[in-house]
């Protein structure tokens, strides 16, 4: 479905507009369910398949319903990714009681890129415009907990993904927007509750990104799960492939529980 029936923010004449893919489960009876809005990595240059559609199909058996978000990429910069994505838990919230989900139980998943989306939803929400004429803009667009799969957390330093920093900013940004699209700088006490996951030897977003995040998030006092595989390349998704980091799940589920959500 698309984020705006008509006229979405910014969209060139012929463009697609974003969208969000719906995998949502039927509730027991009297019951609602949770439900998670998926970002796909790809280094805001795309959006990798892997880390959508499975990923929903997942969290559906754990009775969760799922969204993948086709959030805009190169050439559109920032802020229209972010704008995507608070439309997204928006637009969910909104159809809560269509779909049978609880409202106060939406979280977001991201993976690389996608997880630097997730993270500066999580630190740069807000509480919808109450005067908006359109209804569903007057929701919040703050999630109740983000996951963070191998995450671009921060893009400046040496830590930073140049790749994701360029496509998202351009060549040469402004250092404030490097700033301020710097995650773990943006932390507040109302940033939700995060789980976090990395492998110590990624060679293409090092793991210093998801240590500054969870960093961040012990200072403000925000409850927190990180995770540290000590092997693992880059954009495992599933990582059906490698047992030992294929545990995620099994944390997460168990992390997800914990919070009510499954």
């Amino acid at each position: 479905m698309n984020l705006w029936e008509e006229n979405t923010p910014g969209l060139a004449p012929g463009d697609s507009p974003p969208t969000l893919e719906p995998y949502i489960i039927d509730a027991p009876l009297g019951r609602s369910t949770a439900a998670v809005i998926i970002c796909p990595g790809g280094g805001y240059a795309r959006r990798a398949d892997h880390e959508g559609r499975p990923v929903a199909q997942w969290l559906n058996s754990l009775g969760i319903s799922a969204f993948v978000l086709h959030y805009r990429v190169a050439p559109y910069r920032h802020p229209y990714p972010l704008l995507d994505a608070k439309r997204a838990i928006r637009l969910v919230r909104h159809r809560a009681s269509q779909w049978n989900i609880d409202p106060h139980r939406i979280g977001v998943l991201g993976f690389s890129a996608g997880g630097h989306l997730a993270a500066t939803l999580a630190t740069h929400f807000d509480g919808g415009d109450p005067m908006a004429a359109d209804p569903i803009e007057r929701q919040s667009s703050r999630p109740d907990l983000a996951i963070l799969c191998y995450p671009v957390i921060t893009l400046r330093g040496p830590f930073a993904h140049q790749g994701s920093a360029r496509n998202l900013l351009g060549e040469a940004p402004d250092p404030s927007l490097l700033a301020a699209l710097s995650c773990d700088t943006q932390v507040s006490p109302e940033t939700p509750p995060a789980f976090l996951w990395h492998t110590a030897d990624d060679a293409t977003v090092p793991v210093e990104n998801s240590l500054a995040f969870a960093g961040a998030l012990s200072r403000h006092g925000v409850p927190f799960a990180l995770h540290v595989f000590p092997h693992g390349r880059h954009g495992l998704g599933l990582a059906h492939e490698e047992p030992d980091v294929a545990q995620w799940t099994a944390l997460l589920a168990t992390w997800l529980r914990s919070r009510g959500f499954c």
